[in-house]
């Protein structure tokens, strides 16, 4: 009888011993140094189904090509941005990491850097190594009964505000995509971000680096903060202006900082180092035993469900796995009217129910629930979102989802609706479905105008009052604008009644286009919606 050969597993960097208990004996393992470049593009031209990762692996186009065979990147931690994901999913290659591994060390280290700063910690150790007893030069601050600001309210931000609400600390918080009355279950006050700089204390970070979130705190931001605050950034680098911080420390205007986190990393040079009022460490926010020993665990289970054919749930780049076949290509469809489904909305709703009517309503339809936040919470532009992360990420924001299925379907062979409830009482639909022997995906309804047009990566919806004209006016506008239509549909209730108008269009609206838009025509509602993030 033939011997089948086990699955290969190449470790590039150290990992927990608990790693290799994770992936158990049905694979073979190799080991490789993966910083260094020639021996790990021989261990991966050796033949390998899976390679694990820290972060001094770069798995670039040229690894990726040179691993035949590879079928998962699995990174043991958060960031991803050693790994080419785009040439990964060139490469049919499954990229996967662990998103909530080191959730608890980095609230830990924010913290201490928290503390540190309040106290005067690392200064005042070093005076004291230097044989300098200086105890009134390092009179600190309290904690009990101050305001700690959180800006970014998520999973870390939410660990933060519930420990140091235990020191006595009033918290209040920013985060302009999360439910209030999930920020009052955790007795938090949700305020906009001026009254947070003009309010706060102590002042923490926990935000992505988007487009949106550069330099949030930045030369503006500072000039409205108390002159005792101290600002901590164990999140990313970026968020905070880091010269303009300097500059704002050196004249008074902010007390002190605690940063883990840097523009450009390493960084071993800033002239926020010379200064006694900060408090720096070099990203450790996910350097604890326990961190690394999760990460490794979990993209150890991870490469075995992927191995396997399973679902994957912390696959950034693949969706799929244990599914019905005819439920697989609904994933997508459904992620899409979740983006359209926030754009219309213009916020992260109360609820989202998804309605499955038709065959594929007679099989197991939960995961669609999970398409549609991972779809909606990815416009949102808060951090990462996969379908492992997205219903905890949606409880955070107090977005409720749910399933109902219906076997009829009078009009469609299948139809998906996604039914919103805002917290204003406004509701929101849109409904999708799959046409054809190639299923094409098609928007079919929003609200209650009927629709059949295929989404592309830019759409502008427009309502107004029915009356010639609108067409060309809207036409003209886009065109003078420089933007391609490349396709238009327009559904009324009656004649003269409300109209809706959907465009497809090659590039992104502006504001200001839409604007202009909308006050030629009058539009009661306007909405330019990008599907790409």
């Amino acid at each position: 009888m033939q011997r089948v050969a086990k699955p290969v597993v190449l470790i590039a960097e150290e990992l927990s011993p608990a790693t290799l208990e994770a992936l158990g004996p049905d694979f073979e393992v190799r080991h490789c140094d993966g910083a260094n470049r020639s021996e790990l593009l021989a261990a991966l031209g050796a033949g390998v189904d899976a390679v694990l990762i820290r972060s001094a692996t770069k798995m670039d186009a040229e690894a990726i090509a040179a691993a035949k065979g590879l079928r998962v990147i699995a990174r043991a931690g958060v960031g991803l941005d050693n790994v080419e994901i785009p040439a990964a999913t060139a490469a049919g290659v499954m990229v996967v990491n662990a998103p909530t591994s080191n959730i608890v060390s980095a609230a830990e280290l924010a913290i201490a850097l928290l503390l540190a700063s309040a106290r005067h910690i690392s200064p005042a150790h070093a005076a004291l190594r230097a044989g300098k007893w200086a105890r009134s030069k390092y009179t600190g601050a309290e904690l009990f009964e101050k305001t700690l600001g959180v800006v970014g309210f998520g999973r870390i931000g939410q660990l933060v505000a519930h420990r140091m609400q235990a020191f006595g600390m009033n918290v209040v918080a920013y985060d302009p995509y999360l439910q209030p009355a999930r920020a009052a279950q955790l007795g938090v006050e949700l305020v906009e971000l001026d009254d947070l700089l003009k309010r706060s204390d102590f002042i923490t970070i926990h935000l992505p680096k988007t487009k949106e979130t550069a330099n949030l705190i930045g030369v503006e931001a500072l000039k409205k903060v108390k002159p005792a605050v101290r600002i901590i950034n164990a999140a990313r680098g970026g968020v905070l202006d880091e010269a303009a911080l300097y500059t704002a420390i050196t004249e008074g205007r902010v007390a002190g900082a605690g940063l883990d986190v840097f523009s450009t990393e390493p960084c071993t040079d800033s002239p926020l180092f010379t200064l006694d009022q900060v408090v720096a460490t070099p990203h450790l926010g996910a350097s604890t035993d326990e961190a690394q020993e999760r990460a490794g665990i979990a993209v150890a289970v991870s490469v075995r469900k992927a191995l396997a054919g399973e679902l994957v749930p912390d696959a950034v780049n693949v969706k799929g796995g244990l599914i019905a076949e005819e439920i697989r290509p609904s994933l997508p469809l459904v992620e899409k009217l979740g983006a359209v489904l926030f754009g219309l909305c213009g916020e992260v709703p109360v609820s989202v129910e998804v309605e499955i009517r038709g065959e594929i309503a007679a099989f197991d339809c939960s995961v669609l629930a999970t398409s549609a936040a991972v779809g909606l919470l990815n416009k949102v532009g808060a951090e990462d979102v996969t379908y492992v992360n997205a219903p905890s990420i949606a409880q955070e924001r107090g977005l409720q989802t749910t399933v109902t299925t219906e076997a009829a379907s009078p009009d469609h062979r299948n139809v998906i609706t996604l039914k919103a409830a805002l917290g204003d009482g406004r509701k929101v639909s849109v409904s999708g479905n799959l046409s054809g022997i190639r299923m094409v995906q098609k928007l079919i309804a929003v609200d209650s105008f009927d629709l059949d047009i295929t989404p592309t990566n830019h759409l502008l919806f427009l309502r107004y009052s029915d009356r010639p004209g609108v067409v060309g006016a809207v036409g003209n506008a886009l065109g003078g604008s420089s933007i391609n239509i490349g396709g238009m549909q327009v559904a009324r209730d009656e004649v003269g009644g409300t109209a809706l108008m959907v465009i497809t269009v090659d590039s992104p609206v502006s504001d200001a286009v839409l604007a202009k838009i909308t006050k030629e025509v009058g539009a009661t509602s306007a909405h330019s919606v990008s599907l790409v993030n």
